[in-house]
């Protein structure tokens, strides 16, 4: 009788479909569908816009936790730039997140970086890194790539 195959590739879908499930949970305030997204390592990290790293899935959640105690994430990646192996993929995207303020909605722009890694469990993202962006840096993302040589 033949072995049967590991099926790890394809559980867990691709990179892609975690990332839109984490931009989903943020945006629904779904904390275990969040975590979900994550791999299962002690040393997966999240660093938020202005926020220390952290480091571990308890730490993290906790953070996620604190953020969803305000309402939700209402955070839409755009302009997505990959570079993905058989094993690891990194996306650098744009975030526009709104902001209730006393003013009203203010929308703000995040540049943020997702990586993922192939687990036994499918694709998980392994960190989360954010930082502010600008108006310009939006801008950019629309012009065409500077050729360097």
């Amino acid at each position: 009788m033949p072995k049967a195959k590991l099926q790890a590739a394809t559980v867990g879908g691709t990179a892609d479909i975690i990332e839109a499930q984490f931009y989903d949970a943020l945006q629904t305030g779904d904390i275990e569908k969040l975590m979900g997204c994550w791999a299962d390592e002690d040393d997966i990290v999240c660093v938020h816009p202005g926020g220390p790293r952290l480091v571990g899935s308890a730490s993290i959640r906790a953070a996620f936790e604190a953020m969803f105690s305000n309402g939700t994430i209402a955070a839409r990646p755009e302009h997505i730039c990959k570079v993905e192996s058989l094993t690891s993929a990194m996306h650098n995207v744009i975030e526009r997140v709104a902001l209730l303020t006393t003013d009203g909605t203010q929308e703000a722009v995040v540049v943020a970086t997702n990586v993922y890694q192939r687990t036994a469990q499918g694709w998980r993202m392994v960190a989360h890194h954010a930082s502010p962006g600008t108006a310009p840096t939006h801008a950019e993302a629309h012009q065409a790539p500077q050729v360097l040589h």
